[in-house]
């Protein structure tokens, strides 16, 4: 997905108004953002200083939320009432994942989402008015997943940074030639039974903890 990020010069034709559908990025990346999914906590910085800290819910195990560096790259308003009344939209590759509103605020503080990240509504409202687009969202954890549960047993049709992850060690050793976009389809089932053929492990393009072993992501 590409993304074009529109810069005003506020001293330039000081009689035009800007098209307000048009993303404008603060000048100064003052903002970051940082979640930390096993706490169910995002932590707003500005400049190094923790500023406000809210308590979210997060991705089941089934659907995690995504684990890395991305930015906000869209704000959007109602979107229905499942999203409450904002969303801040991510630049994830493989899915469309941001941080909103709920229509079930019992889910907070809770492992309950499909990935995304759920505020509660007066929560995301002071969340959307104070970061611009453009800010740096880090999401830590494992990439795997929880270390006290087993990581996810992965097929065709599955997404998330672990199917990345699998993608890149596959590319690395010669397997895959996609796009490591965390998207499974047919070319990464391809390269990984290509894998377990020459690794002596059932060919049927599953990614199991025997898989993740020979690939060195798991002891």
């Amino acid at each position: 997905m590409f993304v074009l990020l529109l810069t005003l010069n506020p001293f330039e034709n000081k009689n035009s108004f800007p098209d307000p559908s048009l993303p404008i990025v603060a000048d100064q990346g003052d903002f970051a953002i940082e979640v930390y999914p096993s706490n169910h906590r995002l932590v707003v910085r500005m400049k190094d200083r923790t500023i406000k800290k809210y308590t979210i819910a997060v991705g089941n195990p089934s659907t995690p939320t995504p684990i890395g560096e991305y930015q906000i790259v869209y704000k959007g308003k109602d979107w229905g009432a499942a999203f409450g009344p904002r969303w801040l939209g991510l630049n994830v590759p493989w899915g469309t994942y941001g941080i909103h509103g709920t229509n079930k605020p019992y889910s907070i503080g809770q492992h309950l989402s499909h990935g995304c990240i759920r505020m509660r509504n007066r929560d995301i409202m002071e969340l959307f008015d104070m970061v611009p687009v453009g800010t740096k969202v880090t999401i830590y954890g494992h990439v795997l997943g929880d270390p006290l549960q087993d990581a996810r047993t992965l097929a065709e049709g599955d997404v998330g940074a672990d199917v990345q992850l699998v993608q890149s060690r596959l590319k690395s050793a010669g397997y895959f030639t996609g796009i490591c976009n965390g998207k499974f389809r047919s070319d990464t089932t391809i390269a990984l039974k290509k894998f377990q053929k020459d690794h002596e492990l059932v060919q049927n393009g599953v990614i199991s903890s025997k898989v993740y072993e020979k690939l060195g992501l798991l002891e």
